[in-house]
């Protein structure tokens, strides 16, 4: 367990180290590429600022207005056939958009039930199985301005419904 613990603490500057390393021994200009880097990263960064903006703007609107609520009651009977606790529903409509406003959602859940109980390891489990898949998809995508997804929409749904059925079904077996 120590040499794990030595492995993780020395991990990022063992590669920070060999990088710069590489660098100089490759004769690379290696602040200039730094640099460079940081350019490209910072038009990244601006170009997809509007996407984070409006993204963070409706999941903010969605919860202050109650429709986010009113939309987990209405779910709440057909989720209770797929074994889903109401808590629950919420935080899987809110992840599939921002990964921090499911985090609050999942804190009150924490704070309600418990970590230890059923909904809270549910919970657990379903926020490490999915993914912010709008989110990802329309920053990734918009970045490189693909407009065309193909199946890209379908498969990560599904990817989505075999974690929320790989948290039901975990959580069952498990607590």
């Amino acid at each position: 367990m120590g040499f794990l613990l030595f492995l993780s603490e020395a991990a990022v500057p063992l590669i920070i180290f060999y990088i710069v390393g590489f660098g100089i021994l490759s004769k690379r200009p290696v602040f200039d590429d730094f640099l460079n880097g940081a350019k490209d990263g910072m038009k990244t960064v601006a170009g997809i600022m509007p996407t984070l903006i409006g993204l963070m703007t409706a999941v903010g609107v969605l919860r202050a207005s109650g429709f986010l609520d009113f939309l987990a009651k209405l779910l709440t009977k057909p989720a209770s056939y797929l074994y889903l606790p109401a808590p629950v529903v919420p935080v899987i409509l809110v992840r599939l958009v921002s990964n921090s406003a499911a985090i609050g959602l999942v804190l009150d859940i924490f704070k309600k039930y418990g970590t230890d109980t059923y909904i809270g390891f549910m919970t657990s489990v379903l926020m490490s199985c999915t993914e912010t898949l709008f989110y990802c998809l329309s920053v990734y995508f918009g970045t490189v301005k693909i407009r065309k997804t193909r199946y890209t929409l379908a498969g990560a749904l599904t990817a989505t419904a075999a974690g929320i059925a790989a948290s039901v079904f975990l959580s069952r077996i498990l607590v």
